[in-house]
């Protein structure tokens, strides 16, 4: 068995273990044997990351190349294979797994085994999107995952936890339908044509190969290509969510648990974007350009639009989510700012917030446990009664703000000079989006850990305990690394970037500035004065 099988199927393995060893009513034995699944697959993906040649480009670009005959009939391959950019979203999925199995030890007391079975097949349905290299195992990953987490938000979550249960399946069910349209599209144009509306095909045996679509996207039909990426557009911004289609995500991260909305924000939602890297831009590159405008134009309403939001909300966990559409608004705005230096600053970015959002669900979800209550009105002065938890959670909202020396600056600055680089104008109107995100979680802290502590209530919170300490100096250390360190997560993604502004766009790196002649040199000679 390949590497990319190992991590892929540790945590399946951990809920077979979990399912068939391991007794009910011993919720201890449970989370124990769940958490060391967690930790394995993580220790595990960490071979990948000192293995990877960040400098393999062409043929070895996507490595631990794993490939089977599946279903030949229909030129189906069991194919896993990872690049860069899939690297950094496996290392954050099997990481942020640690975080939220361990995160769940006191905010789940009922029905424990079933819940990490599910936590559990969650993480290998994520793992295995990231690694398919074939659309039908990809779709077959990405369907996988809905399932646990309609069952974690429906049995787990809070009063109208089926209602967001329900409204997260359909949403996303719906997307998936749609996006399956436009990989068929493909399917049948690499093969026969489609006769019904007089495309033909070019007549390639039949596969569901995603690099063999990256080879023959610039030959679908521009028409085509419209119709398909819409498909696919419809099927990953739902995912982002980007906006208009984000009005399933508050709802299930309110109601979701603790380790739910930390597995939502931190990796779910990457799938939209990850979708729109793999896919969408390196197999539709006419339909892309076509279409930049809208989806710059919506990207930059979200970014607005959720901190606008978030600056109104009454509810800690509500307002967190709704920052979530206001950061994916960035990451949008990089990818289709369509130069390298936008698609790195993305890239990097769904890694930034999926490290500093899930901080700050963890973090909720911490006061939760002891207070009951998320409402914001409900606390005040907390700096004074839980000063350790007061610092962790500062440094989890300067991050998310995008501080310098923390992880999130560095993304959403990258960004914005992609941006600019297209349009000045496009980087101007997200910079709104900055300052409204530094007012909002600033106006958070500000009333929920400064001012008197009048409610009685919160005179008898405890601190931080060790098990919630050492999950979140995990996370702030990640924060502080990528933040003083980011060229070794660069290094890693350049290959694949430029991978994929070649295929949108070859001539880009053809294309030179214009060159002028080096200025007169300035000679500056001593002045003689007299006394």
């Amino acid at each position: 068995m390949g590497i990319l099988n190992l991590v892929t199927y540790i945590p399946l393995i951990g809920a077979i273990v979990i399912l068939f060893f391991v007794r009910k009513e011993n919720g201890k034995a449970i989370r124990y044997t769940a958490t060391a699944f967690a930790v394995i697959d993580f220790i595990v993906s960490l071979y990948l990351w000192f293995n990877f040649d960040p400098h393999g480009t062409g043929t070895h670009l996507f490595q631990f190349r794993e490939t089977y005959s599946w279903i030949p009939s229909l030129g189906v391959q069991y194919d896993f294979g990872i690049d860069g950019i899939s690297l950094l979203l496996i290392l954050l999925t099997t990481f942020m797994g640690i975080i939220a199995v361990v995160s769940s030890y006191s905010a789940i007391d009922h029905r424990q085994k079933e819940y990490y079975i599910l936590l559990l097949l969650l993480q290998t349905g994520m793992i295995g999107t990231f690694c398919a290299l074939d659309f039908f195992l990809f779709y077959v990953f990405w369907e996988i995952m809905l399932v646990p987490m309609y069952f974690i938000i429906g049995i787990w979550g809070g009063p109208r936890k089926l209602y967001a249960a329900i409204k997260f399946f359909i949403y996303t069910l719906s997307g998936s339908v749609v996006m399956l349209l436009s990989i068929l599209a493909l399917y049948f144009f690499n093969d026969g044509g489609i006769p019904f509306l007089n495309i033909k095909g070019l007549g390639n045996p039949a596969t569901f190969s995603v690099l063999q679509y990256h080879n023959i996207g610039h030959l679908i039909p521009p028409q085509l290509q419209f119709w398909i990426f819409i498909g696919f557009f419809l099927g990953f911004a739902i995912k982002v969510p980007m906006f208009p289609f984000h009005t399933w995500l508050p709802d299930a991260h309110v109601e979701a648990p603790t380790a739910g909305s930390i597995i939502l924000a931190a990796v779910l939602l990457k799938m939209g974007t990850y979708g729109f890297v793999r896919f969408a831009l390196p197999i539709l590159p006419d339909a892309t350009k076509q279409l930049i405008i809208p989806i710059v134009v919506l990207s930059i309403i979200g970014i607005i639009y959720g901190a606008l939001v978030s600056l109104v909300q009454k509810d800690m966990k509500k307002l967190v989510a709704y920052s979530s559409v206001s950061h994916l608004g960035f990451v949008m705005l990089g990818m289709f700012a369509l130069n390298p230096m936008g698609l790195k600053g993305s890239v990097l970015q769904m890694i930034n917030h999926g490290i500093s959002t899930g901080a700050l669900f963890l973090l909720v979800g911490i006061i939760y446990e002891r207070r009951h209550t998320r409402m914001i009105s409900e606390y005040g002065g907390l700096a004074k009664q839980m000063p350790m938890y007061a610092t962790l959670f500062l440094i989890a909202a300067l991050s998310s703000m995008g501080l310098p020396a923390l992880n999130g600056f560095i993304g959403e600055f990258t960004i914005l000079l992609g941006a600019a680089n297209r349009s000045i104008v496009w980087a101007s109107f997200a910079s709104v989006g900055i300052v409204l995100g530094a007012a909002y979680l600033l106006w958070l802290y500000q009333r929920v850990f400064w001012g008197p502590l009048d409610n009685p209530a919160n005179k008898t919170l405890l601190d931080v305990n060790r098990r919630e300490l050492g999950l979140l100096l995990a996370l702030v250390v990640i924060m502080v690394w990528m933040g003083i360190k980011p060229a070794v997560f660069f290094d890693v993604i350049e290959e694949p970037v430029n991978y994929v502004v070649r295929k949108v766009d070859p001539a880009y790196f053809d294309k030179r500035p214009i060159e002028y002649p080096p200025a007169a040199p300035v000679v500056v000679s001593a002045v003689e004065t007299t006394r």
